[in-house]
C-alpha cells in the first residue's frame, strides 16, 4: 500500500489567479517558491505526489479538457527538470451546480487516487488553500495541512496549519515515520 500526499493547485503548487478570475494558459502558471522542493521532499519520502483539483473553467469553456491536460503536461515537466515528480493529476471540470462526486469537497478524486493507485487514505496527507480541500481530504479520511497566508485567518479545522508547501512538507515528514514505499467520473491525467 501507498501513503500520499495529495495537492490542491492553484495557491499550492501555483500562484492563484485574482478572485473571480482562473488559470487558463501556461504563461498565467507562476510555480510558488519552496513547491519544487516540498514536491521532491516528498518524492524522496516515498510519497506519491497527486494532485486534485477544482477546474470550473472548463464547465464556463475558458479552456478545454485538451488544453487543461497541456497546462498540467508542462506545469509537471517543469516540476521535473527541478527534481519534483508528481505522479498524476486528478480534475474535476464540472459546474458548481453539476452534482458530482469528483468537486472538492466532494472527496471522489481522492477515492479514485487511492483506487488507481493502492493508496492507504489513513495514512495520507491532504494539502489545500481553502475550506474545500480541507472538507475534501477529511471526507476521504486523510490528515489535513491547510495553507494560511496569516495565522489570525478563520479556516476549516486542519490537522496542521503552515504558510506554504514547503513549511507543509516539513511538518508532515517530522509528523510520519518515513520508509520506503513501492513506487508503483472525475478525469484524471497520467503523467
Amino acid at each position: 500500500m501507498n501513503r500520499a500526499a495529495f495537492l490542491d493547485r492553484d495557491g499550492v503548487i501555483n500562484r492563484k489567479a485574482p478572485s473571480g478570475q482562473y488559470v487558463t494558459r501556461w504563461e498565467e502558471i507562476q510555480i510558488l517558491p519552496g513547491a519544487a522542493e516540498a514536491i521532491s521532499l516528498f518524492n524522496q519520502a516515498g510519497y506519491l505526489v497527486i494532485v486534485v483539483t477544482n477546474q470550473r473553467s472548463v464547465a464556463k469553456g475558458l479552456i478545454t479538457v485538451a488544453e487543461l491536460e497541456n497546462l498540467h503536461g508542462r506545469m509537471c515537466a517543469d516540476l521535473a527538470r527541478a527534481g519534483a515528480n508528481i505522479h498524476a493529476i486528478y480534475y474535476c471540470p464540472h459546474e458548481l451546480a453539476a452534482g458530482c462526486d469528483c468537486r472538492k469537497p466532494q472527496p471522489g478524486m481522492l477515492m479514485l487516487a487511492a483506487h488507481a493507485h493502492n493508496i492507504t487514505l489513513n495514512t495520507s496527507w491532504m494539502i489545500g488553500d481553502t475550506d474545500l480541500d480541507i472538507k475534501a481530504g477529511k471526507n476521504a479520511g486523510c490528515r489535513t495541512v491547510r495553507l494560511v497566508e496569516r495565522d489570525d485567518e478563520t479556516h476549516e479545522q486542519a490537522d496542521a496549519v503552515a504558510s506554504s508547501l514547503l513549511e507543509a512538507a516539513h511538518t508532515i515528514l517530522q509528523c510520519a515515520e518515513v520508509s520506503p514505499v513501492n513506487p508503483g467520473a472525475a478525469h484524471s491525467q497520467a503523467l
